[in-house]
């Protein structure tokens, strides 16, 4: 194995989150409110089969050990069931996982876990049907509940829902998950609304801090449980009387990049070191042959010395993230 990936803080990076199309069909409130719009930058093409398998390759031969497939919505690539193959064969991965909207899994989930998809993360901001409609723009809430559904059907023992917390539409809905999770093996996870170029007003007019959800788990006898190498940012929680978990994702909370342990390559190529980063790096010229593979890993160990030890969001800077959208969150 190559150096494991690491920058100047000592920071190992076990975890990539991989995009594969910047594409989406829900119209989300927090990230694409008006719908997907083509970039119309050059060279904007997404990155092919082989593409994909000499950068996983090379962030596994750098102790890379879990792969996220995002977008997006990666599953509107026609190849998806393809890229969790390639990626799932690739000598020292042990994880594969993809985040999705829901909406193809009741038809595709086995296939997927077939071709070596390992975890499988859903974005279900509202259990209200209406509410749903309302944040995602999709009246799909039933179609998306039976992919779940289907997905413990086919053997996966837990499903982790995303849920963006919004002040005013679904902050409130906590004793609604708790219930929905008490028999079912899911880990609920409550992310905190983020700032991104493009969302500021909303922002401003919808973020709630996660820390009253947490303070009011440990006050009903949640436990935090031990973070794994290639864990995402996720604090989680563990009660004896529940079968599910609840994750807690807090970007505003101090030192929560202290534990980064995750690097970001965009549809198109490009290293972002951080979600609220910079224009990313370009790889895409280092990714055409199998014999550019220790210049890719130069080129990537060159970059993480320029990693900042934490994000600036806090002085309101979102760096150049447009959207969530735009590097797979």
């Amino acid at each position: 194995m190559a150096q494991q990936f690491e920058d100047k803080f000592q920071r190992k990076f076990y975890y990539l989150r991989l995009s594969i199309t910047d594409v989406c069909n829900f119209k989300c409130t927090y990230c694409l409110p008006d719908g997907y719009k083509p970039s119309g930058q050059k060279n904007s093409s997404f990155l092919s089969l082989p593409e994909i398998k000499r950068v996983v390759t090379a962030f596994a031969d750098c102790g890379t050990s879990k792969v996220r497939i995002t977008g997006g919505e990666p599953s509107l690539r026609r190849d998806f069931t393809q890229i969790i193959e390639t990626v799932a064969q690739t000598k020292g991965i042990k994880k594969v996982a993809t985040t999705t909207n829901g909406y193809r899994m009741a038809k595709q989930v086995d296939a997927w876990q077939n071709a070596g998809l390992t975890n499988i993360n859903v974005s279900i901001d509202s259990l209200d049907p209406r509410m749903f409609h309302q944040i995602t723009g999709e009246n799909k809430f039933t179609e998306v509940m039976a992919g779940i559904d289907r997905a413990f059907e086919v053997g996966y023992e837990q499903i982790k829902v995303n849920v963006v917390l919004m002040k005013d539409l679904n902050h409130n809905q906590l004793p609604a998950f708790l219930n929905w999770i008490k028999d079912r093996p899911i880990q609920l996870r409550f992310i905190e609304l983020m700032q991104t170029g493009e969302m500021d007003e909303l922002f401003q007019r919808h973020h709630v801090s996660g820390v009253a959800i947490r303070n009011q788990l440990i006050a009903n006898g949640w436990i935090l449980k031990v973070r794994a190498a290639n864990d995402g940012p996720a604090q989680v929680f563990v009660h004896p009387d529940y079968q599910g978990e609840i994750g807690l994702i807090m970007p505003y909370e101090k030192d929560f990049c202290q534990s980064c342990n995750r690097l970001r390559v965009s549809a198109v190529g490009k290293l972002h070191l951080c979600l609220f980063g910079e224009q990313g790096v370009e790889l895409r010229d280092l990714l055409q042959q199998d014999e550019q593979e220790s210049q890719l890993i130069e080129r990537i160990q060159t970059q993480l010395e320029n990693k900042s030890i934490s994000h600036f969001l806090h002085d309101g800077n979102s760096g150049m993230t447009p959207h969530l959208a735009s590097i797979g969150g």
